[in-house]
């Protein structure tokens, strides 16, 4: 792994640290079981990998090909097209259809189509996919990957086996991020990897950008450093602005995170987000959690609309300053 950094020095992490092979890949066990299993075999199935972004689906794939294809076959024998690509149904009868068709002469076994990020195809070309891939089953194998499975035709799942990868969990991720640390000679405090892996929330991918981005924008990679550098709202923020929605009046509360917001560039999602999440873990009586969280999602729905941010602001700050009022009620 030393002399792979050494030969991809210019290369963005994620792209520098992919793994090459099915062992270094670090989670999901058991779809590799099966798919090794398929590769010993030489029974490799169409398949159908689905789940968030950055959960090993395309890493996944490309260990299989260069496991199933020497390095002076590769190219010959897949063909890979993203989203980046055109893929409409032009591109599925010509392209697909002409590397389908045409046979390895010198060699046995078959071809593979990756089309990543299926997702994004139209509705057509997923319905001429369709045939293609029962036409030419005999020498190609097609392996389609997707965030959400329910955009993908339900013709085109039945002809697949399918996969799900999901989030990766902190202790798939942690060797392999510190693992990145250690090559690269990262600065970083243990709040600081707390904070990526907090953030990345199960993609692996996102966390080696955050780590990359953090290391190079300052000297040491602690927790408010990771936070400032994704623009995300600082913990200590989130309790300050929980401590006035609480306990000042509703102008100087408003005032006071307009502004914050208008410093440190943050969105009232963001802070939205932050704050749910601080809502579990005060001791409110039931009948006031559910009546904030309530008002929270229908605050972050309007968001979603692209309401205005200040008028949802208020909507927020009112519905803790009735919690105030109604605990008050209740002291007395």
């Amino acid at each position: 792994m030393e002399q792979q950094s050494g030969n991809k020095t210019n290369l963005p992490w994620v792209e520098k640290y992919r793994p090459e092979t099915l062992d270094d890949l670090i989670s999901h066990e058991d779809i590799l079981d099966t798919i090794k299993r398929f590769i010993k075999e030489g029974r490799l199935p169409h398949l159908l990998f689905y789940g968030p972004p950055g959960t090993g689906k395309t890493s996944t794939i490309l260990a299989i090909a260069k496991q199933l294809y020497k390095p002076k076959d590769y190219t010959s024998s897949v063909l890979e097209l993203n989203a980046s690509d055109d893929r409409g149904i032009g591109v599925v009868r010509q392209e697909i259809m002409s590397f389908a068709s045409t046979r390895t002469i010198f060699r046995s076994g078959f071809k593979l189509v990756i089309l990543d990020e299926a997702d994004a195809m139209t509705k057509d070309a997923q319905n001429a996919l369709r045939r293609v891939i029962e036409k030419f089953t005999e020498n190609t194998r097609f392996c389609l990957i997707c965030n959400y499975l329910s955009k993908i035709i339900p013709a085109l799942q039945s002809r697949c086996t399918r996969f799900r990868f999901g989030p990766l969990t902190l202790d798939q991720m942690c060797p392999r991020l510190d693992y990145v640390i250690q090559v690269e000679k990262v600065n970083i405090t243990e709040d600081g990897t707390k904070a990526i892996l907090t953030l990345a929330n199960g993609d692996m991918r996102k966390s080696l950008n955050i780590l990359q981005s953090s290391s190079m924008a300052y000297d040491e990679v602690n927790e408010d450093n990771v936070y400032t550098c994704v623009g995300h709202p600082l913990k200590s923020d989130i309790t300050n602005i929980i401590n006035w929605m609480l306990n000042d009046d509703f102008s100087t509360a408003f005032n006071n995170i307009i502004k914050i917001k208008t410093e440190k560039g943050l969105a009232l999602q963001d802070i939205l987000t932050e704050i749910h999440l601080y809502v579990h873990r005060i001791d409110f009586p039931s009948k006031i959690r559910i009546h904030l969280l309530d008002k929270m999602a229908e605050i972050e729905h309007r968001l979603s609309s692209g309401t205005n941010e200040n008028i949802q602001l208020a909507s927020l700050l009112g519905a803790f300053q009735v919690t105030r009022d109604i605990i008050a009620a209740e002291a007395t």
